[in-house]
């Protein structure tokens, strides 16, 4: 069977999708249509259509989608139906942050290591995990099958850190650093850019305000 190929942007769609759907399910509607998506997420009915089209047939003209049936599809290509290991990097102030945020594990995913090198560190706990030495990461990866990893390590140590993250087996990596990383063509890296978000978000106001 061949590999299902999700554009980059309709991937993101189908998490906004998917968040929707939660939420109309929690408020009780079980039914809703291509244009009740569109609505809520400023798009188009025609591109609603066209995004749940690429997975199969989901509704009906006329009759609209059934929430439930949508939620439980969009878990299953997300991936988010079953809990993934993650492996945290870095227990500075943002690796404690993140190892200590809830929403993860209801989004499918669940840090079960936090690694860091500094040894005043190591043995400390901070939601629920035990820091440990990052000397461990191949061993408690390989033992734990943990194919994503976060990384939350200064700028100057996060590309000798993706290297060892990839020799341990990691295929996707969200990065939190403010540097580019250099990593085989096999592994998925996520940059979230905090400052520069930050930055754009400024810019708007101002030119807003103008």
């Amino acid at each position: 069977m061949a590999k299902q190929t999700i554009p980059k942007a309709a991937a993101l769609r189908l998490s906004l999708y998917l968040r929707e759907v939660e939420s109309l399910l929690e408020a009780g509607q079980t039914k809703v249509s291509s244009g009740q998506l569109a609505e809520s997420l400023g798009l188009t009915a025609a591109q609603v259509r066209k995004d749940l089209a690429r997975f199969g047939p989901l509704g009906r003209a006329g009759i609209g989608y059934l929430c439930p049936a949508l939620a439980e599809q969009f878990r299953r290509i997300l991936g988010t139906d079953q809990l993934r290991p993650v492996a945290l990097v870095g227990a500075g102030n943002l690796g404690r942050a993140l190892a200590t945020y809830p929403g993860f594990e209801r989004r499918g995913f669940k840090i079960t290591a936090l690694l860091d090198n500094d040894l005043r560190k190591v043995g400390r706990q901070y939601g629920g995990l035990i820091v440990q030495d990052i000397a461990k990461l191949h061993f408690v990866c390989q033992r734990d099958r943990i194919r994503l990893a976060i990384l939350a390590v200064p700028g100057s140590a996060a590309q000798d850190v993706a290297d060892l993250l990839v020799r341990a087996g990691i295929q996707g990596l969200l990065n939190f650093s403010p540097v580019r990383l250099d990593v085989p063509a096999a592994v998925v890296v996520s940059t979230v850019a905090l400052s520069l978000e930050l930055e754009q978000l400024g810019l708007a106001v101002r030119l807003r305000n103008k």
